[in-house]
């Protein structure tokens, strides 16, 4: 009997690492999607190769897509977009599931009446049109306000969205220095959780707050539950900067106020290889390219102001470079998807907007910046039919960086709380 034992004992020790790689294998097959960190596209960036992007027409069916074709807004359907997307049906079916369920309370202070000294700083702004770089904050707030995920019972709620804004703090006369809006921002904090049982319910972990000026990076400093647990939705998403925590944080898609781009120019009119337009005093990566590449006959580069309209450097180039500035988002990364340009995303540690959806190596070229030197022998070094690839699939990720006042399907709005269904249910550890 003994002996009948110790061999069962050693069948299973010999059985149990097969088990171990069948389960493995299962899982690396394709149930859950393949997602790349920023990490990794960095590195990618370093030996940068060209991703292939060829396969059956019914693996790339957004082949079909065609940039020429009616100005009526393109359906995603899940056989023609697989091309940009880690897993276009996983995502679907979850994205529609949030669609029927999610739901999300805003603090009343969003309803303040317009004669409050505090009303800019909570009302939603009557024209976020007119905010240039801070139109995402904005508009994330107003869409909100319009959108079927919206609550008036808190108890329905998975999320409570808190609806200051550090845009509107910066410009308002008492609260504009960096120490003003933390200390407000902490005393709100300290507020809705005395006055309201929603915040002790969770420590704060279901609670967000949403801005795109960078000043936002400290609002938090003197409210440390706020900090470890409330979820910033931002565009400065570096996972470099202490006060962001890239698997708690979001990063919202920063996005310049621009007039639809009805047709988009072909890829047999781009004549230029690159574009780049903007300041470097406040960058030495910046300055290093401009340094390196303002002189040569393929690219556009410009210290400043182009010599030709801002819009047309993105239209008749191949790729449009975003470069890290002060902080690693620019809305130049919107604005070539926009118009239809490859972004080159030149930005250590940005945490890209919406990365565990979309397949950014599919629709831009992502480098490190010690690149710059090999900027002009990686561009020519792209194979035709990877560009028409890449270019394809810039005019199916567009929708995902378009905002509406009433939010429409998979627009920026969506797909950023999207990625705060993928957080619901998250406690924390007490501080």
């Amino acid at each position: 009997m003994a002996r009948q034992c110790l061999c069962r004992l050693r069948w299973r020790v010999l059985l149990l690492p097969l088990s171990l790689f069948l389960v493995v294998g299962v899982f690396r097959v394709g149930i859950w999607p393949k997602t790349i960190s920023v990490l990794e596209f960095s590195e990618t960036g370093r030996k940068f190769q060209a991703p292939e992007l060829g396969g059956s027409p019914e693996r790339h069916r957004a082949d079909n897509f065609s940039v020429s074709s009616p100005t009526k807004p393109v359906e995603i359907q899940s056989e023609d977009v697989l091309g940009p997307y880690h897993n276009w049906e996983l995502f679907a079916a979850d994205y529609e599931e949030m669609i029927k369920t999610l739901r999300i309370f805003v603090y009343p202070d969003v309803y303040l009446n317009k004669s409050s000294p505090l009303a800019t700083v909570f009302l939603p702004h009557p024209d976020p049109s007119k905010q240039g770089n801070y139109f995402s904050e904005h508009m994330f707030k107003a869409a909100l306000l319009r959108s079927s995920v919206q609550t008036r019972r808190p108890e329905d709620a998975h999320f409570f969205f808190m609806p200051f804004s550090i845009n509107a703090m910066r410009n308002h006369r008492d609260l504009h220095s960096a120490a003003a809006i933390s200390d407000f921002v902490a005393g709100y904090a300290a507020r809705i959780s005395s006055e309201f049982e929603f915040w002790n319910a969770s420590g704060g972990a279901d609670h967000f707050y949403a801005y795109c000026h960078s000043i936002g990076r400290t609002a938090a400093s003197k409210h440390r539950v706020l900090h470890h647990n409330a979820i910033q939705v931002t565009c400065s998403s570096s996972y470099f900067q202490r006060m962001y925590i890239s698997h708690k944080d979001v990063g919202l898609s920063q996005v310049w106020p621009r007039q639809q781009e009805q047709t988009l120019n072909p890829p047999n009119a781009r004549y230029r290889l690159a574009f780049y337009a903007g300041r470097a005093q406040n960058s030495h990566t910046r300055q290093w390219l401009i340094d390196l590449w303002k002189n040569d006959s393929a690219f556009d580069i410009f210290p400043g102001s182009s010599s030709f309209p801002y819009a047309e450097g993105f239209r008749r180039s191949k790729y449009c470079l975003h470069v890290k500035g002060y902080e690693v988002n620019t809305a130049r990364v919107s604005d070539a998807i926009h118009y239809g340009c490859i972004p080159v995303l030149i930005s250590n540690h940005y945490d890209l907007p919406f990365a565990n959806v979309l397949d950014w190596t599919k629709f831009s070229v992502i480098l490190n910046e010690g690149d710059i030197p090999m900027l002009k022998k990686i561009l020519l070094s792209i194979p035709e039919q990877t560009y028409l690839n890449l270019y394809k699939n810039v005019g199916i990720v567009r929708k995902h960086f378009a905002w509406h006042m009433t939010p429409k399907n998979y627009d920026s709005f969506y797909m950023t709380v999207y990625q705060l269904w993928l957080r619901r249910g998250l406690t924390r550890v007490a501080w």
